[in-house]
């Protein structure tokens, strides 16, 4: 009878390390590195005959405009092009208040931010390019019932262009009545929330919430959305309004604060809280920007074939469109801030994303294009009017006085002075 084999096996150990403390801090590194190529091979995947080429790594502080780069689409098109990018997350006037020692690229969501950072890298002796690929406008994300009920209280109006069938994505929201309701008082429940509830099909018997009218944000002393929020109410408050110097900066933001402090402790970021289960009892109206919320309908229909009805809009009558800015701080920086601005590849994943992206000369942000993208895919686009107010920022010095006395934050000066955060 023959003699039965079985299949032959592989013994899997610990890996022999040579002895020697410079050969066990050298087995680490190659681990490390053999890692990293590895992923490299994985994103490049599905592309025959792509060369390996060199990866630059580039280290960057970033604020939201982070998740553009942690999209798996774009991070593959970038190992296309040899980069890498590594991010280290933070607020944007935390990005503006820290060193940026050893690090290519700063990408704050604002204006704001991105002035104080090049303007101290000028007094520094060391000027920077600034790249700014796509816009992306402030907005409040709230829920349908609490937009149907500013509706029923004159507060909110739905924009045009809604298809037939169809409720609306987005709304106009009068930010005069609304932060006359903050400044009154006015409770949700006397705004008629349940009402509102029991025609969207909450339950057969509406919702309740006892809480202020109002809109909360990230935190003041961190985030641009947070700042520019607290720029728009102030140009709002004050009759279409800015601040001419320190004393009435003092005085515009002591007028403001308490329409803006009543929301309690802020967290790092309300996009997460807004898109989560738990949104709508923690912050039933929240600061973010458009690509967060068009981003999220856009993956909505993606994996369930409809939108999100429940999540919606409101656009203040009073708008301001963010510009973030990609700041390079070194020759590599540079070669990536101009690779996201011109690349047509990056430009449509940008789009994809939600952001309205600027041309390839950086004149403007072709938001037809994104109205297409949406319209195509079955998603309602936004039609804003041309006629809206555009809100005014004050000067930077100023807005960063009404910073510091709305949420109490250390001067950008000050803080740089200490410890980078972990």
């Amino acid at each position: 009878m023959p003699r039965r084999t079985g299949e032959p096996r592989l013994r899997v150990g610990e890996p022999a390390i040579p002895q020697g403390s410079a050969a066990r801090r050298w087995f680490p590194r190659a681990v490390a590195a053999v890692t990293a190529l590895c992923a490299v091979v994985v994103l490049a995947q599905g592309h025959a005959g792509l060369p390996l080429t060199r990866i630059t790594t580039i280290e960057a502080k970033m604020a939201s405009k982070a998740d553009y780069f942690e999209d798996p689409e774009v991070q593959r098109l970038l190992i296309r092009h040899g980069f890498r990018v590594h991010i280290t997350r933070m607020g944007s006037r935390g990005i503006a208040a820290q060193s940026y020692d050893g690090y290519d690229v700063v990408f704050p969501s604002g204006q704001p931010a991105a002035d104080l950072i090049t303007r101290k890298r000028a007094a520094e002796g060391h000027p920077a390019t600034t790249y700014r690929p796509f816009v992306s406008p402030i907005v409040l994300g709230t829920y349908r019932e609490y937009a149907e009920t500013l509706q029923d209280a004159g507060i909110a109006t739905p924009l045009p262009g809604v298809p037939a069938g169809q409720k609306p994505l987005y709304y106009s929201l009068d930010m005069q009545k609304f932060l006359r309701a903050t400044a009154d008082g006015r409770r949700w429940d006397r705004l008629g929330i349940d009402r509102a509830g029991r025609r969207v099909g909450i339950d057969s018997h509406g919702i309740h919430n006892g809480n202020k009218v109002l809109a909360q944000t990230s935190d003041i002393c961190e985030a641009n959305s947070a700042g520019t929020y607290l720029g728009l109410v102030s140009y709002v408050w004050n009759h279409d309004d800015i601040p001419q110097n320190t004393a009435e900066a003092t005085r515009f933001a002591e007028r403001i604060r308490l329409l803006l402090n009543d929301q309690g402790m802020p967290s790092s970021e309300k996009n997460e809280t807004y898109v989560s289960a738990e949104g709508k009892s923690i912050s039933p109206i929240a600061v973010i920007y458009e690509h967060q919320f068009l981003a999220h309908q856009i993956a909505t229909r993606k994996s369930t074939g409809h939108v999100d009805g429940e999540r919606v809009l409101l656009y203040p009558s009073a708008r301001f469109v963010t510009e973030p800015q990609l700041i390079a701080l070194s020759p590599d920086g540079a070669r990536l801030g101009e690779l996201i601005s011109t690349d047509p590849a990056l430009q449509q994943r940008a789009m994809e994303l939600g952001f309205r992206v600027r041309d390839a000369q950086g004149a403007s942000a072709t938001s037809d294009s994104l109205t297409r993208f949406l319209t195509a895919h079955h998603i309602q686009a936004p039609l804003l009017s041309d006629d809206d107010t555009k809100a005014v920022l004050p000067r930077l010095d100023l807005l960063e006085k009404m910073i510091e006395v709305v949420g109490d934050c250390a001067p950008v000066a000050q803080s740089a002075a200490g410890q980078e955060a972990p």
